[in-house]
């Protein structure tokens, strides 16, 4: 495009909106770009030229991206297979071919010599769709009746259907707004979780019986407190069926006998403001995971299928003020434990009649480790995986008798990678109260020079940990000399619960100024030049990135702040949206005063002033039912407005997409070499 044909950067209109609460005035001169039914012809207009101006400012890099795309997609093994397992009879195993963007589950009778059983294909379900996610899959007891949960649109809105799998053929059943299937255990009812339409809250449970009208099922459950979720599973011992209601804060269960579903669900242990806790069932006794006598969690059991109180729980493993419980799996000998301490996961077997307990233990200085699918709760043999920001995703087996490992697979990256090539660190940062922060790091030894580009990365809400992982597509980077860091700020949950409580509510600023201390840190203790720090968030992490770059704007050459909530008022104002009753304990409710005033203190939108902002490249999908797309557009906009600088402002709204992005093994690429390339060129 020639210069007389360049495009200016798209100029929102304003105009005048006043919100009102608490005899205070805000002023939404761009309130105008929401459109729930996204319909409206002038703010489709409207962020397509966002997206022209993005595509022409980006036109120079069409090449850099283009090369970013194919070195990812390269990376990847050409077909690529799970880990097959073996449950009731059948050998189950997914699987990409070769150029397909999405998976195909398949079974094999008794032994993988057997002919392969299609249960479902999803590159046939995805033919026509612009968007594709399997959501669950679940078989019946006896493993010939399938459930599963599709969404074509991207906003997490899946409908339900059935397969026959002795015939191959699908039920005529179909049910819409499912978030959660469970099965009973005759082989023909199940019990499923419908959301609202219109908030999306899952919040009812019904009972449908196969080949019945649904219109005619019957709802077995109702949850009508609005900052509840409610979703259901069956136990480890597949005794019991088990509805879960949880807040932020707070839980009940409801259990049901799966062998008898058209009795009532029951009350395990009524709901207890700011107790939580969640059961399993396994030889013939309950587990709780609760947090009813320390806020790290403790692991006890009960004989009771009914608990007026919890006076004769027994206690497995007792809270402890530096140890996380954050899981475990019941086998029939041995208890896994997963658990965090300093900020790293601990993986753990406790004999059921001994106690004799042994930890898992590796090598590299920041890693992540879980448990893998372990169908078999009789087994001796338990999987795990493990991987690093050096070490591919692997899948190990263990032998909980005589404690022998085998790997089972680790993930190929294809090409001349070679994990000895790079290093990952773990250091600790002073934050400006004198709390320190664990980031990690990872870097190509023979690029780092201490005046590297570094990307810091952070999410810092929900008490979601922040766990360390391989990615092929992040070697792009770090091959060019970047430095990565993954900040733990406080919000997250990677040093116990404190951690978490220390970065809400009304110390939500903790989570922003641990931000802004470690990029500067990091800076001073040489892992980036201070003229290339970069930052990275998404959703509530972009929430993250609108805050630290009204607060700190000096210190970053360029953000990417990914489908970013930043109108953070506004939403929690409105509980028509998505996703907002359930998040008062997170983030405040705003129609409360003091609430009001220490959110609207930090909300990106209402803070944009004018002022030098970063190089900022912003992105959200159309149809995102968690943070939708006017946030962000009424953010750029706004930006655009009052910002003071030359420094580029991009926006990209995918217009077919919604949270997660594009769907598909490949497709998600394209967003990541964009990102990559916005990077990669102002770090030149």
């Amino acid at each position: 495009m020639n210069s007389k044909n360049k495009l200016n950067a798209p100029i929102a209109s304003k105009k005048q909106h006043i919100h009102e609460i608490h005899g205070h005035q805000r002023c939404d001169d761009y309130f105008w770009l929401r459109d729930d039914k996204r319909e409206t012809a002038e703010i489709l207009d409207y962020l397509k030229q966002e997206n022209t101006f993005t595509e022409q400012e980006m036109a120079p890099l069409a090449q850099l991206q283009s090369e970013l795309y194919n070195e990812m997609v390269a990376r990847q093994e050409p077909e690529l297979e799970s880990v097959p397992y073996f449950k009731k009879g059948f050998w189950y195993i997914s699987r990409f071919d070769e150029g397909k963007e999405f998976s195909i589950y398949s079974r094999r009778k008794g032994t993988m010599d057997a002919p392969e059983d299609i249960l479902l294909d999803c590159n046939e379900r995805a033919k026509n769709h612009h968007y594709y996610q399997l959501g669950d899959l679940a078989l019946s007891t006896d493993s010939m009746l399938m459930a599963f949960s599709e969404d074509i649109v991207s906003r997490r809105q899946y409908t339900l259907r059935f397969k026959d799998l002795s015939t191959g053929v699908l039920l005529g059943d179909v049910i819409e707004d499912v978030s959660a299937v469970v099965w009973a255990n005759d082989n023909k009812t199940i019990f499923y979780v419908k959301q609202d339409p219109e908030t999306l809250l899952p919040y009812q449970v019904y009972r449908h019986t196969l080949g019945d009208d649904v219109e005619n099922d019957l709802l077995v459950y109702e949850e009508f407190d609005d900052t509840f979720y409610v979703n259901i599973y069956k136990t480890r011992s597949e005794q019991y069926l088990v509805i879960c209601i949880d807040s932020s804060v707070t839980s009940e269960c409801l259990v049901l006998d799966a062998a008898a579903p058209e009795g009532q669900f029951t009350s395990f242990l009524a709901r207890s403001r700011n107790h939580e806790y969640s059961i399993d069932h396994f030889q013939d006794r309950f587990y709780i995971r609760t947090n009813n006598s320390g806020k790290n969690f403790a692991l006890q059991t009960s004989d009771s299928l009914h608990n007026e109180n919890m006076d004769a729980w027994k206690t497995i493993i007792a809270t402890r003020d530096d140890t996380l419980l954050e899981g475990y799996e019941l086998m029939r000998d041995w208890l896994i434990v997963e658990e965090r301490r300093d900020g790293l996961p601990i993986l753990r077997k406790i004999n059921q009649y001994t106690g004799e307990s042994n930890t898992l233990s590796f090598n590299d200085p920041v890693y992540d480790v879980f448990s893998h699918y372990n169908p078999d709760p009789d087994s001796s043999i338990f999987r795990y995986q493990y991987t690093s920001f050096t070490t591919p995703a692997t899948v190990y087996e263990l032998d909980l008798n005589s404690n022998e490992t085998k790997l089972l697979k680790q993930s190929k990256v294809m090409g001349e990678f070679v994990s000895d090539d790079y290093q990952s660190e773990r250091v600790w940062i002073k934050a400006r109260d004198g709390i320190k922060v664990p980031v990690s790091l990872v870097y190509r030894k023979d690029l780092f020079n201490h005046h590297n580009p570094i990307l810091i990365y952070a999410y810092g809400s929900y008490g979601i940990s922040l766990d360390i992982g391989f990615s092929s597509s992040n070697l792009s980077l770090l091959d060019r000399g970047f430095v990565y860091a993954l900040a733990h700020i406080r919000g997250g949950e990677d040093l116990g619960r404190s951690w978490y409580e220390e970065g809400k509510l009304l110390k939500k600023q903790n989570t922003f100024n641990d931000f802004i201390d470690v990029s500067k840190s990091l800076v001073k203790l040489g892992y980036g030049a201070k003229d290339k720090v970069f930052a990275m968030g998404g959703s509530a992490g972009g929430l993250l990135m609108g805050t630290v770059v009204n607060q700190a704007p000096e210190l970053y050459k360029g953000v990417v702040a990914a489908v970013p909530f930043v109108d953070i008022v506004s939403t929690m104002l409105d509980d028509s949206i998505p996703l907002t009753t359930g998040e008062y304990d997170e983030w405040g409710n705003p129609n409360e005063k003091h609430f009001y005033h220490y959110m609207l203190s930090y909300s990106p939108y209402d803070q944009v002033t004018a002022q030098d902002y970063p190089n900022m490249l912003v992105t959200t999908g159309l149809h995102d039912s968690q943070v939708q797309y006017w946030e962000p557009a009424k953010w750029v906009a706004k930006l655009r407005e009052l910002k003071t600088d030359h420094n580029q402002l991009l926006l990209h709204t995918d217009m077919e997409s919604g949270h997660g992005g594009k769907s598909g093994r490949f497709k998600h690429f394209e967003d990541t070499a964009r990102e990559f390339a916005f990077l990669i060129n102002l770090a030149k």
